[in-house]
């Protein structure tokens, strides 16, 4: 069974877990009328995230020059708390005072509960040696190939949809069997053909396309924190 099917059928079974994200989309779509065509492939892509962090998975996300910064942000949003304070789960609050006492009970304190997911820009030094000794349309796709497992997600941002070093990166998750979200402007370009979730805002200019890119990412966000996190 193909796993974007899988995905759906997880999402049905689940579906009253996250019925606050109905919510939030419909406030975002309130917000931005012209998002309405793109209703249910926001939905899809938060359900995406939650069916591979329920598997134990994780998130890659890249992305150029601003998209790169997007890509940093949406990380910033999983890996800490968002809108809500995620805190410790009682068994490894109790750990980290075992071990430490003290200092184990400002940790834990202060810790807040992640969800896996690593911005593939972010890797100065590695991004260097790829281009150095690879060339720099492979930087996003080495990551993919060391990091990716069946089963995880990525995100790839390009506004025009054709920034290759993306687009290898797609290419490259699906051959892995990463689940894929593109993120790109209306036409979608390469992009299109490796993407099992495209949310292609409706714009073509690249300043324009990512200002409608943030509150789409901000509410896939809200959606993954509130079904994981809720009390």
């Amino acid at each position: 069974m193909p796993l974007l099917q899988l995905v759906v059928q997880f999402s049905v079974l689940l579906f009253i877990k996250i019925v606050m994200g109905n919510s939030i989309i419909d406030e975002l779509i309130q917000r931005y009328r012209f998002l309405t065509p793109l209703r249910d492939k926001i939905e899809d892509a938060a359900k995406a995230i939650i069916y591979s962090y329920e598997k134990g998975c994780k998130v890659l996300v890249c992305g150029n020059g601003g998209s790169s910064a997007d890509s940093g942000h949406i990380v910033g949003e999983l890996m800490k708390g968002f809108v809500k304070k995620r805190e410790l789960d009682t068994g490894m609050t109790k750990k980290l005072i075992d071990l430490s006492g003290d200092r184990g009970k400002i940790l834990a304190k202060n810790l807040q509960q992640g969800l896996p997911a690593i911005s593939l820009s972010a890797h100065n030094d590695l991004l260097s040696a790829i281009i150095n000794d690879m060339g720099g349309t492979f930087i996003f796709a080495q990551q993919v190939a060391g990091y990716g497992r069946s089963g995880d997600l990525l995100i790839g941002i390009s506004t025009s949809g054709n920034s290759q070093d993306v687009v290898d990166a797609m290419i490259v998750a699906k051959a892995k069997g990463l689940i894929t979200i593109g993120m790109t402007g209306e036409k979608g370009g390469k992009m299109r053909n490796y993407s099992d979730i495209l949310i292609n805002v409706p714009e073509t200019d690249t300043y324009l396309v990512q200002e409608l890119q943030l509150p789409v990412y901000h509410a896939i966000c809200l959606i993954v924190e509130d079904y994981f996190f809720s009390s």
